[in-house]
């Protein structure tokens, strides 16, 4: 019984990691049209109208979603973690890369967020407890550096510090802690809501800058970078935090960080396709090097063994009889919505009916070897609403 369980707790555990993979890679790829779109809206529309005003149309988009899915409200613990996640990804990182790329370009741009990951990965040591082993660093810091080698071989980076970098590292900064923390609590309320709420949360503040930049300078822009906003409100502040977050969740959030190795790579492509922007031999040898460093952190962290939460969190709790009925399996798309196997008004559902005492009825107590609890797919799930 012992080794089927753990072969199927390493099957859940795999299974869980390819999964953070493929929705981190999506989230990316939604991501790196950030810059691009961001440079092309400011070309026509105030820097700080675009920062405050896409957050603003997202959080229209996620009381919709609340609403239609009755998700409960946070905890006030977890209402704490949401204001890190909204100070990083909803208000920091946009406002310091739309006031950036006033002057700079988005492949600028592209060349300082390539710290990001090694960003990220530091907050999930410092937050979420996360381990990494020294070869994944190795590989990470690796990819970084030959993106670093490549602008400065082909003068792309100044050598002098601008006004525009020193943004764009607040904004990094700021990101990787947002990311982090966003991470590890979309394990508890899933990626979906962890961006909606945050959106809200951040309402009172962007709401009002948002007005406020309209007046004192009114919008007027052509189609094309209206669509550039339209971009922003729609995919980079809310779909693709619905991706990005149940990666993180689900594959860890230092592994899955890792990812964004290749967003620079991509918002150099986009950049040339949108924008005009040469793309030399020089480039592609560098987004090679980029990518098989991508690689080589996920095979390292793959070859890791299994944190130790993540076994043990197959195995049956310790429990009374009495509260055995409390123990709820999650559904494996928890990490994306946070709802599991949920009723019309998005609650999860609770036994009908509460199974007698077998103390109090003079029947034998099950033993603590009894037969593991099981998802109706035959899949186990971490009984406190972890996923991964």
């Amino acid at each position: 019984m012992s080794g089927q369980s753990s072969a199927t707790a390493a099957r859940t555990v795999t299974a869980d990691r390819t999964a953070g993979l493929a929705l981190g890679a999506l989230g990316v790829l939604a991501f790196s049209m950030s810059l691009p779109a961001t440079r092309v809206a400011v070309q026509e529309l105030d820097p700080w109208f675009v920062a405050f005003g896409r957050a603003v149309g997202a959080a229209a988009l996620a009381w919709a979603y609340l609403r239609l899915t009755g998700a409960p409200p946070p905890s006030r613990g977890q209402w704490r973690r949401l204001s890190v996640v909204a100070l990083g990804v909803v208000v920091g990182f946009p406002l310091f890369t739309s006031l950036a790329l006033t002057t700079e370009t988005s492949a600028h741009g592209a060349v300082v967020i390539t710290v990001l990951p090694a960003m990220t990965a530091v907050f999930a040591v410092l937050r979420a407890g996360e381990r990494p082993p020294p070869l994944f660093w190795a590989a990470g810091l690796g990819g970084l550096i030959a993106v670093l080698a490549f602008l400065a071989v082909g003068g792309a980076v100044s050598g002098a510090v601008s006004p525009a970098d020193l943004f764009l590292l607040v904004a990094v900064v700021l990101c990787g802690l947002g990311y982090a923390e966003g991470g590890a609590l979309a394990r508890e309320l899933g990626g979906a809501r962890t961006i909606c709420w945050a959106l809200l949360l951040s309402l009172p503040v962007t709401a009002p800058v948002t007005v406020v930049a309209a007046v004192a300078d009114p919008p007027h822009a052509g189609p094309v970078a209206w669509s550039a906003f339209g971009y922003l409100c729609v995919v980079s502040m809310f779909l693709g935090f619905f991706a990005w977050y149940a990666g993180l969740a689900r594959g860890g959030i230092a592994q899955v960080g890792q990812l964004q190795l290749a967003q620079p790579v991509c918002t150099l492509a986009w950049s040339a396709l949108l924008l005009g922007e040469r793309v030399t031999p020089a480039s592609i040898a560098a987004a090679l090097v980029v990518l098989v460093c991508v690689v080589l952190t996920q095979r390292t962290r793959a070859a890791a063994p299994a944190p130790h939460r993540s076994v043990a969190s197959t195995r049956p709790p310790s429990v009374t009889p009495d509260r055995a009925t409390a123990v709820r399996p999650v559904a494996p798309a928890d990490a994306i919505t946070g709802h599991g196997r949920a009723s019309a008004g998005g609650v999860r559902a609770r036994p009908a009916h509460r199974p007698a005492d077998p103390v109090r009825l003079g029947q034998d107590v099950p033993s603590p070897a009894s037969p593991q609890r099981r998802h109706p797919g035959g899949v186990q799930h971490d009984v406190d609403g972890v996923v991964g």
